[in-house]
C-alpha cells in the first residue's frame, strides 16, 4: 500500500495528534471493514460488526488489550494522541474516547512513515481482541 503523499519523518513529528488520529481512524475503518469479509458478506452484518469494533469503547478496550505488545515508542505515540486537546465523546466515556484517539494516532503515524509491516501486525491484535 502507498500513501498518496510522502511525509518526511520530521514533518510526522510536527502533525497534530489529532491528524494523526484522523488518518488512523480510517485506516482502522478500512482494515476491519477489510477483515470481517472473511466472516460474512452480509451488509448489515458487516456495519454492525464494523461499528461495534472501531467505537471508542471498543478501541479503548483493545488498547489496553495490546499495550503490552508495544514498544516504549510505540506508547509514546499513544499518549500523545491521549492527551491532544479534543471535543467531548458522544458515546463514550471521556477516557475511552481519548484513549481511542490515542489508538488511532499510532495508527496514523504508522501509516504516515509507510510502516505497514507493524501497522498490520497491531490491527491483527486489535482485531482478534475486539472479537473476543
Amino acid at each position: 500500500m502507498e500513501t498518496p503523499i510522502d511525509f518526511p519523518a520530521e514533518e510526522i513529528k510536527t502533525l497534530s495528534p489529532l491528524v494523526l488520529a484522523h488518518v488512523g481512524d480510517a485506516y482502522f475503518h478500512l482494515y476491519v471493514r477489510t477483515r470481517l469479509l472473511q466472516f460474512t458478506h452480509n451488509i448489515t452484518k458487516l456495519h454492525d460488526l464494523s461499528a461495534e469494533i472501531v467505537s471508542a469503547t471498543a478501541q479503548a478496550k483493545t488498547y489496553h488489550a495490546i499495550e503490552n505488545f508495544l514498544s516504549e515508542e510505540e506508547r509514546d505515540i499513544f499518549r500523545r494522541g491521549r492527551n491532544a486537546k479534543s471535543h467531548a465523546p458522544r458515546k463514550a466515556t471521556v477516557a475511552e474516547y481519548h484513549a481511542s484517539t490515542g489508538f488511532e494516532a499510532l495508527l496514523g503515524e504508522l501509516f504516515l512513515r509507510k510502516n505497514f509491516t507493524r501497522l498490520n501486525e497491531i490491527c491483527e491484535l486489535a482485531f482478534k481482541a475486539a472479537s473476543t
